[in-house]
């Protein structure tokens, strides 16, 4: 288990990903997925108010519907954290105060529950004041809503100057971030931003570890086509990205495991990583997930990529 920031807390060192639960993962899929990864040591999910709502059919907010379900079903609400966004869904897109107790609300309604233990901003809003906005957050705090806030799709600038504003109008800060991070996209993180995490003792919680699932090795140029990520996933077939991927592979072999473990091992080596955020469709997928969280990497296992990733 590892704290988020200063929060008081705590999660499992891999975050499971919910975008998927009904997108790629129907509802009963998802209560397996969900069990077999509560039952591996899993604690933590993430959602947002718009998952999935670029799926064909999906209007967006079943992947909370489905987990607030699962939860009633099983009765297992205080043992998991809860982590969701507001300010991304195209119906709600924006961080005002009415976006943010719209938002919110609709969250807690679909997920059944009276509060969230993680509260994102899903991307900035430069066209909100930042006071207002976490004025809005910090009265949801005070509610009992909401029990830590967190910023993802945040510049460093704009970061830092939330955190400032949150200090000179004393307000609860952002204790996480949550920026696209892995070996294949490795500047959105590093320099600036992950300064900043380790000076403000903030968390990163990164999306897409796997590079939208290329570092699973499981998908070449010849067979994308079929695949739901298929657009995500393409914009990652590169040469230096097949050159990682190949190395991943190499090291994966060596310690008997799958290329999706060494990834996230990798990432969990990285200076204010808390947990990755991965998602998985079937439960045959996540005991590889899961074993990231003891596979020790060796130095020259770091050593190769960290070389054959570098930015």
């Amino acid at each position: 288990m590892v704290q988020i920031g200063n929060s008081g807390i705590d999660i499992s060192r891999v975050v499971l990903g919910g975008n998927v639960f009904g997108w790629t993962a129907d509802e009963e899929s998802s209560y397996s997925v969900l069990d077999a990864y509560v039952e591996a040591g899993g604690n933590a999910v993430d959602l947002a108010d718009s998952y999935p709502h670029w799926a064909p059919g999906c209007r967006g907010g079943e992947s909370e519907e489905i987990v607030g379900r699962w939860m009633d079903a099983r009765g297992n609400r205080a043992e998991v954290v809860l982590a969701t966004k507001v300010g991304k869904f195209p119906e709600n897109y924006g961080l005002t105060r009415e976006q943010i107790n719209a938002g919110l609300q609709g969250s807690l309604e679909r997920l059944r529950t009276d509060y969230v233990d993680l509260y994102y901003c899903h991307m900035d809003d430069p066209q909100t004041p930042l006071e207002e906005t976490l004025e809005a957050l910090a009265e949801q705090i005070e509610a009992g809503r909401i029990r830590a806030i967190a910023a993802s799709n945040y510049s460093p600038d704009r970061l830092a100057l939330a955190l400032g504003t949150s200090d000179r109008l004393g307000l609860p800060r952002f204790v996480a971030v949550q920026p696209q991070y892995s070996l294949v996209v490795r500047d959105e993180f590093e320099g600036s931003l992950q300064n900043l995490c380790e000076r403000e003792g903030l968390s990163c919680l990164p999306f897409w570890p796997l590079g939208a699932g290329f570092l699973t090795g499981k998908y070449s140029s010849d067979d994308i086509g079929e695949v739901p990520r298929a657009r995500h996933v393409a914009q990652f077939f590169t040469e230096r990205n097949w050159r990682i991927l190949n190395v991943v592979r190499e090291i994966a072999e060596s310690h008997r495991v799958e290329p999706t473990t060494v990834a996230l091992a990798w990432t969990l080596t990285r200076p204010a990583v808390a947990a990755p955020v991965a998602s998985v469709s079937r439960t045959s997928q996540l005991p590889a997930l899961m074993r990231s969280m003891t596979l020790e990497l060796t130095a020259d296992d770091l050593d190769r990529l960290d070389e054959v990733s570098a930015p």
